[in-house]
């Protein structure tokens, strides 16, 4: 299983890291770029957003390659659980999305188009049979494991849920990449301690070569950016194999686990709804953009892009973390981890700030001086 592990890694980090230039270039050609016009914009110069075709190209071929491969010599048989069902619907709706913003990264569309194509390819995995239909929790045993059509709707909206959770996280450089190569790792770790389909540790694995292959243009400064094609497909992509990975078992612990990686961006996604329906007192509001995310927050309180980067990378590890402790030792250790993070936090938080204010003002007076 490690041998098709790092093969997937490979050729996935391979195949998108020689890419990305090409859809730099790209990018140019068509005017798929991203101009400072608003102060939502954190970038100060005009940037090329295609890179998402890069990240879904190394993810593809990785895929395509190691299913033929894995089938010839019998790892993998994907008509058991009618996987080839599931797959085929997985690869048509990611298929969807990814048209429909790589259209909106080039020419520009309404927020509701978007959101309908999110609903059409959600809708098109249920359809295929790939969808969370049983939870092990006293709640849902009172909703019953054969109402079918509630485990439908839940599947859609976890979907479209995390599929626009990452979306709006990608305002930074390399910020929704770096947040969901984390994620990924975090759940490969989950799904070998859950004993997942192989085709679940596989996907997650290509995914993440493909996101690291990405990050060395993504970074600050960024070269490129990831795009709504890339960041939309990051989204749906995590969404789905989340239930593909936990389709073994759905035990609370594991129903939650993904839940806390993806915390993160989940949180941020929520309070924004919240948010814009306070402020717009409508439904419409919902779907506006707006310049108060977590990450133009920290901007505001005077982190730099990349300290605001690299605090959200900590935070999300952090996250990820106490969700394998979990699955693996339970509840009380990764209490106790928390409650330790927590702490090592609480004693160096003034002295990172102290640090940070006396260089904040010495480059003013570098720059007064050169003035």
């Amino acid at each position: 299983m490690w041998g098709d592990i790092a093969i997937a890694f490979m050729i996935a980090f391979m195949t998108s890291f020689m890419m990305t230039p090409q859809t730099i270039r790209l990018a140019r050609k068509l005017g798929a770029v991203d101009t400072p016009q608003d102060e939502r914009r954190i970038n100060k110069i005009t940037m090329p957003r295609l890179g998402g075709l890069a990240v879904i190209a190394g993810f593809i071929i990785s895929i395509v390659y190691l299913l033929i491969v894995m089938s010839i010599e019998s790892k993998i048989d994907l008509s058991r659980d009618n996987y080839h069902t599931k797959l085929m619907g997985f690869a048509i709706g990611g298929f969807i999305i990814s048209l429909v913003c790589f259209y909106d990264d080039v020419k520009g569309t309404k927020a509701i188009v978007k959101l309908i194509a999110q609903v059409i390819a959600a809708v098109v995995v249920v359809k295929s049979g790939l969808m969370i239909d049983s939870i092990d929790m006293p709640l849902f045993d009172r909703i019953g494991k054969e109402n079918e059509l509630f485990y439908q709707i839940l599947t859609v909206c976890w979907i479209i849920g995390i599929t626009n959770a990452m979306n709006l996280m990608d305002g930074l450089d390399g910020l929704s990449t770096g947040i969901s190569i984390i994620s990924c790792v975090s759940l490969l770790m989950i799904f070998s301690l859950n004993g997942s389909p192989i085709i679940s540790i596989v996907l997650i694995t290509a995914l993440c070569g493909s996101l690291v292959g990405f990050l060395p243009y993504n970074f600050n400064p960024a070269k490129t950016f990831i795009g709504d094609t890339g960041s939309n497909f990051l989204g749906y992509c995590l969404s789905v194999i989340s239930i593909l990975g936990i389709a073994k078992t759905y035990t609370a612990i594991v129903i939650v686990a993904p839940l806390i990686v993806l915390a993160l961006p989940l949180f941020d996604t929520i309070f924004a709804i919240f948010r814009r329906l306070i402020h717009g007192k409508s439904l419409k509001a919902i779907i506006e953009p707006d310049a108060n995310h977590l990450h133009h927050k920290m901007l505001q309180k005077g982190f730099t892009q990349k300290q605001a980067v690299l605090i959200m990378y900590g935070l999300t590890a952090t996250l990820g973390m106490f969700a394998i402790i979990l699955m693996e030792s339970g509840i009380w250790k990764a209490l106790s981890f928390a409650l330790i993070i927590i702490v090592i936090i609480a004693m160096g938080y003034k002295e990172f700030f102290k640090q940070r204010l006396l260089e904040d003002n010495e480059s003013e007076a570098e720059r007064t001086e050169k003035e």
